[in-house]
């Protein structure tokens, strides 16, 4: 991946745009997210390329100097200081809470703090049925989360003994010139770590970490939608410093056979015989809470809706309830008895002229038409 161009790591042609741009890293970035792969190196190394190219096609200046020279025309004498340009790291960071945003609270992820290999907060989905999502519930989660090595103190190192790395001398960055331009690069031998292992701590295999599996129980409230987030303070990955990040419960609602959600509101396919439409009988319909009564109009059509208000979903966020929309499909036999095809025959001419709107309607369109053959 890495002898891919910016444009290939993302999937997009050398003239797309802005938004385009975006939507391609959000797709790719939610693939490769370490929480989403725990563990998987690689998946890690990718989402990293992920962000560096979106970083560079992001920025118009950096985008133009890429087509221009490529990646070697980058990071050091372009606009000044070291590195990628501020407006990439700002509009990163919204796409990240684009990403892990919704429900639970204000506050943003945490990062990694100084020395740690991996974000303090950590991410899970979970699934729940669509009762379950309606009524709220209490669930277990359980996950694997990241904790810093003591035997190598984080470091990766057998005895956390490392060395400042000879190629960048313990910048992470290497520089070179090209006539009156610098330009600088991720170090290729510490991987801008700016320092090198030379034995492997063979407790956590030189990655700095280890993974603990942890079960908790959280509660999770009435109205959540997929999507929605759950913040469980305290229980995320675990940094060098002891301190502990944030778990991230993201929800999926499995769906409902009869009921299908949008929003608060909840919508019932009702089917209903033709001749209770035309009688406009009253029936009883199922709703989130029991048995409901619902009065069809005479002469009900196909696809007319009902509304019950506040019949619905309550609001996660406590504001109010939803509504149910029962929708009426017309159903109509499959088959007539001699017997039955009689009685409708005889209600039909019991109706005369109202029952054949067509002769009417198309009266004047069959003289027409003769007289186009006169």
């Amino acid at each position: 991946m890495e002898n891919l161009s910016y444009y290939e790591i993302l999937e997009v042609s050398r003239d797309a745009d802005k938004a385009t741009i975006k939507k391609a890293y959000r797709k790719m970035a939610k693939l490769y997210h370490p929480d989403r792969n725990p563990g998987d190196n690689e998946a890690e190394h990718k989402f990293k390329l992920c962000n560096e190219a979106y970083q560079v096609l992001s920025d118009d200046q950096q985008r133009s100097v890429y087509d221009r020279y490529g990646k070697e025309g980058l990071k050091g004498g372009m606009g000044g200081g070291g590195g990628f340009g501020g407006a990439g790291f700002d509009d990163l960071g919204s796409i990240f809470e684009e990403m892990f945003g919704g429900f639970g609270g204000g506050r943003g992820r945490r990062q990694r703090t100084d020395g740690d290999k991996y974000p303090l907060d950590l991410g899970v989905e979970m699934s729940i049925s669509f009762q379950e999502a309606v009524f709220g519930c209490e669930k277990e989660v359980h996950f694997s989360y990241k904790k810093s090595c003591t035997s190598c103190k984080g470091t990766g190192a057998k005895d956390g003994s490392v060395t400042t790395c000879s190629q960048c001398g313990g910048k992470g960055q290497v520089y070179m010139r090209q006539g009156f331009m610098t330009f600088s690069q991720t170090c290729p031998v510490c991987h801008g770590e700016g320092t090198v292992i030379k034995d492997k701590c063979g407790e956590c295999r030189g990655n700095g970490f280890v993974t603990v599996d942890e079960t908790v129980t959280i509660k999770v409230p009435a109205g959540i939608d997929s999507e929605n987030r759950l913040r469980v303070s305290g229980k995320g990955n675990k940094g060098k410093s002891g301190q502990r990040g944030d778990l991230y419960v993201t929800f999926y609602v499995e769906p409902d056979p009869h009921f299908v959600r949008r929003g608060n509101d909840v919508y019932l396919e009702v089917p209903v015989f033709f001749t209770q439409a035309a009688l406009g009988e009253t029936i009883s319909i199922p709703s989130l809470t029991g048995e409901i009564e619902l009065e069809l109009d005479e002469g009900t059509k196909d696809k007319q809706q009902y509304r019950f208000r506040g019949e619905g979903i309550a609001d996660v966020h406590g504001h109010g309830k939803g509504d149910l929309i029962a929708q009426v499909t017309l159903t109509y036999p499959k088959r007539l008895s001699d017997e039955q095809r009689a009685l409708l025959e005889q209600l039909q001419e019991s109706f005369g002229i109202e029952s054949k709107p067509h002769e009417s309607v198309f009266e004047s369109a069959f003289d027409k038409v003769k007289s186009w053959f006169k």
